[in-house]
């Protein structure tokens, strides 16, 4: 690891034992993690003592779920799953990516972040295969655009009673509960005043806290440094393929000094 990474592990060291982050976060999917970054990241996490989860391109991204096993990950989570018919097709993809020896090790969840999604929640609580799922996470951003709200109305009373309704519904039925979406500071009277017992974790872009003990005192200052790890995360990932292109280009002037006029004199061309 570099010297960044190394201050990256602390980071998540001080997060894990003074604010009650139990993981970090990678997403294939909207934040197009590269497995390179991926690999890396693991390195980090692992050294802090904490786990990976990756959130895959689709819910039955089946390619995103072997890599996800090569990395050796936590949890796997499934976006934009908004009716039975998804689920079903994320719980046939784990099951062809994830051999039946390993699942009990990893918890398989799906993002529920729109209102179709929670319209039809009952309905993919009734499917038989859901004791594979393990659980849902609330993304409230993409909930609010599918009701034609704003980023901004992520705290709005509709969204609360709507969480606390899936919440409850997906804790009656064995699930475990998380939230994402545009979590800071401002968040926090929202998690707390759910319905006790019925909230497990909330995520920041990239770290996963555990409730309830990380709604208590220090949380706002645990989501400011939770952001310093992910501004860590994005200059580490700036540097590395900085370098590579530092590398390409050193090459590039080279061949262009030598050849460019002899390329062209034989007729040639390469840009």
């Amino acid at each position: 690891m570099n010297a960044l990474e190394h201050r990256m592990v602390d980071a998540l060291i001080d997060l894990r034992e003074n604010h009650h982050v139990t993981g970090v976060k990678a997403e294939f999917e909207a934040e197009g993690t590269r497995l390179e970054e991926a690999l890396r990241l693991k390195e980090v996490v692992s050294q802090a003592g904490l786990g990976l989860t990756i959130k895959i391109g689709g819910c039955e991204a089946v390619r995103d779920m072997y890599e996800a096993r090569v990395i050796g990950v936590q949890r796997v989570v499934g976006p934009m799953v908004e009716s039975p018919h998804a689920l079903r097709k994320y719980l046939a993809a784990v099951r062809l990516a994830f051999p039946d020896d390993e699942r009990d090790d990893v918890e398989f969840c799906v993002n529920v972040e729109t209102v179709t999604g929670y319209e039809k929640f009952d309905e993919m609580l009734a499917l038989p295969e859901l004791g594979e799922l393990g659980g849902v996470v609330l993304g409230r951003v993409d909930k609010t655009g599918s009701l034609g709200m704003s980023r901004e109305d992520i705290n709005e009373p509709l969204i609360f009673t709507m969480a606390a309704d899936l919440f409850t519904r997906a804790k009656g039925a064995g699930l475990s509960c998380a939230m994402g979406g545009g979590v800071s500071a401002a968040s926090l009277p929202f998690m707390r005043d759910l319905p006790e017992g019925c909230l497990d974790r909330y995520e920041t872009r990239k770290v996963i806290f555990a409730c309830p003990a990380a709604l208590q005192n220090g949380a706002d200052a645990g989501i400011l440094k939770a952001v310093g790890f992910e501004l860590m995360w994005l200059k580490n990932k700036r540097d590395f393929y900085n370098a590579i292109s530092i590398e390409d280009r050193v090459r590039l002037e080279m061949l262009q000094s030598r050849y460019d006029a002899l390329i062209e004199a034989a007729g040639g061309v390469y840009g």
